[in-house]
């Protein structure tokens, strides 16, 4: 009797054993499972996003408006922020808001007489214009944690 008594408590044991072994392997695997679906579901928001700004600059780029009818047109959603006037000015903005796209800013602005820094939210857009105020090309940089001055 006593060895029936035994095996039967360590038949018990082993099957609790594996039953928190099982648990433990499940909720490892699901919150694996989790922290995958986050990270992609934040890589499949970001290239969204950014094809979003994207495809909203090439179509005002391909219109060639005025310096006006940018500021205008974006003025609900991206509001004007800076008119750097010299590269000075445009280097502090970039040492601020666009170090991830220091040269590319910095070339464009060299080529193109006007610059012009614009908010939009979780994008800083620097676009150029030509000596007779119409946009010739832009770029932008991702700042998700930028808070307006």
């Amino acid at each position: 009797m006593f060895n029936a008594e035994t095996r039967i408590r360590d038949e018990k044991e082993a099957t609790k054993k594996r039953l928190v072994f099982g648990i433990t392997v499940g909720l490892t695997l699901a919150a694996i499972g989790l922290a995958i679906a986050l990270h992609l579901g934040t890589i499949g928001y970001d290239v969204r996003r950014t094809l979003l700004h994207e495809a909203r600059l090439e179509g005002v780029l391909e219109q060639e408006p005025t310096l006006h009818q940018v500021t205008v047109g974006l003025e609900e959603k991206a509001p004007l922020v800076a008119s750097p006037q010299n590269e000075g000015e445009l280097e502090q903005w970039i040492a601020r808001h666009g170090d991830q796209k220091k040269e590319e800013i910095l070339e464009k602005g060299r080529q193109w007489p006007i610059t012009r820094i614009f908010d939009a939210g979780d994008m800083i857009y620097f676009i150029y214009f030509d000596k007779d105020q119409i946009m010739r090309d832009f770029t932008y940089v991702s700042t998700p944690d930028y808070v307006p001055e």
